[in-house]
């Protein structure tokens, strides 16, 4: 979900209880994300449940960082008119060393020179002093 109110021309995330965590690491620039305590599988979108066990015993932990793209679409049209300036932008999904996917955008290159397998880090990007969004660049 995201909240227009912080910024007039861009929406932003809003933080849920259960996503707090990763927002206030994102915020300290590191990736965390939930690893199960009973199966010690890494978990990405924050949820209650391991979804590989089904254990309710998840914990938040930093991982490294580093991942590969697994998917990408180049936006060259803008997906909403806040970030019409930004055309052409990448769209992926990087799956992280640990494991889990997460949707982002690829930053610090040419959008056409983007591939699928290419070796990512997080690279953060501050809005506000609340809120530092975790987007991914060439290793």
């Amino acid at each position: 979900m995201t909240d227009t109110t912080r910024s007039a021309s861009r929406p932003v995330p809003r933080p849920t209880e259960l996503s707090q965590p990763f927002w206030d690491a994102a915020r300290r620039h590191e990736l965390v994300t939930q690893r199960c305590t009973s199966c010690g599988k890494h978990v990405f979108y924050p949820r209650l449940s391991c979804p590989h066990c089904g254990a309710r015993s998840l914990e938040w932990v930093p991982v490294s960082g580093n991942a590969t793209v697994y998917s990408y679409t180049v936006a060259r049209r803008a997906t909403h008119p806040a970030f019409a300036d930004r055309v052409p932008y990448v769209i992926a999904i990087v799956e992280l060393a640990e494991g889990p996917r997460m949707t982002t955008n690829i930053v610090g290159c040419a959008a056409d020179d983007v591939r699928i397998g290419m070796p990512v880090r997080a690279a953060f990007e501050d809005l506000d002093d609340e809120i530092a969004l975790v987007n991914f660049e060439p290793s």
